[in-house]
């Protein structure tokens, strides 16, 4: 099986891209007979979406879910030049989170450490257009 040629998702930069995308990787994993990595698949859209919303708020994102050979490609595409960083690894308890309603959305931060796990690979593409992307490849 050869890469297929997928059309790209355009999104904006908002909380509710992160719905439409879910949505969209729902949609065609179920068409692909893939569920059983479903719930995999919807975790990485979320934290690659809300990363790239994050980065360019109000701004375009794009979504590209393709397969191949190998696997499933979540890929997302947002114009920022800067690199996602991912958090010191660290080992957390319930102790160290701040759970008051104040601070309540403070606690992520954690996205990169569970697309890396969730993935059989996965990385970030300069874009000769600009922007980056930022990927996924889940095996089957």
């Amino acid at each position: 099986m050869t890469a297929a040629v997928e059309p790209t998702m355009s999104l904006m930069g908002t909380p509710a891209a992160v719905g439409l995308a879910r949505t969209f990787v729902d949609t065609r994993i179920r068409k692909w007979d893939y569920s059983h990595i479903l719930d995999s698949a919807l975790l990485v859209v979320s934290e690659l979406v809300t990363n790239a919303a994050r980065q360019t708020p109000d701004e375009e994102i794009r979504l590209q879910l393709s397969r191949d050979a190998y696997g499933v490609i979540i890929a997302v595409w947002d114009a920022d030049h800067e690199l996602p960083k991912a958090r010191p690894m660290t080992e957390l308890t319930l102790d160290d989170l701040d759970l008051s309603e104040e601070a309540f959305d403070d606690n992520g931060g954690w996205g990169l450490h569970i697309v890396q796990a969730m993935s059989a690979k996965c990385g970030v593409t300069a874009d000769p257009a600009g922007g980056k992307w930022v990927w996924s490849r889940m095996h089957p």
